[in-house]
């Protein structure tokens, strides 16, 4: 048996616990955690996850993040995500929720926000290249870099909530195609 997480329905009850792979096959709604990760001066960790993962190989995302366990919530989720994923231990603030209707299966994403204060030190099993960009870079760079594709409208989302640049903005990427080879 896999990751155990909670079913829940349209509006983030829980009606029990499923495999997560079974609620991503059967498309039943389960509950997402993810951090926006800002360092003091405002730039935004954009990652690469590595070529061997299951979902989305090579594909750059600005969150980090994964399934809600069996009783846990989102902020906790949050936390023990940073710590796997990038072994940071850093305070977590909750900003919103909502339906997200994924391209392998819906779920219910929370979004968080972290400041990070000291080094990243990522799990190379989820992380295959990391880099700090500008808000504004980042936009640029999801016009032609190969991004999750659930990102793109979280970052919308985030983009409203903090009152930052949304819409189109001329395609310049920030990101080369695998920055893990340029010199």
């Amino acid at each position: 048996m896999g990751e155990m997480v909670e079913r829940v329905d349209e509006q983030d009850h829980t009606l029990g616990v499923v495999d997560r792979g079974e609620a991503i096959r059967r498309r039943w709604l389960h509950r997402v955690a993810t951090t926006v990760c800002r360092e003091p001066g405002g730039r935004i960790l954009v990652h690469r996850r590595p070529d061997h993962v299951s979902r989305f190989p090579g594909q750059y995302n600005w969150l980090v993040g994964g399934a809600v366990g069996v009783g846990e919530t989102y902020p906790a989720a949050a936390s023990r995500e940073l710590a796997e994923e990038l072994g940071v231990h850093a305070p977590t603030r909750f900003l919103f929720k909502y339906l997200c209707r994924g391209v392998i299966s819906p779920y219910w994403l929370g979004l968080h926000e972290a400041v990070l204060n000291e080094p990243v030190v990522p799990d190379a099993s989820e992380v295959a290249w990391r880099a700090w960009l500008t808000p504004v870079e980042l936009r640029a760079a999801m016009h032609d870099t190969a991004f999750v594709p659930d990102a793109r409208d979280a970052f919308d989302r985030y983009q409203a909530e903090k009152g930052g640049p949304r819409g189109s903005l001329p395609r310049h990427s920030a990101l080369p195609a695998r920055p893990e080879l340029s010199p």
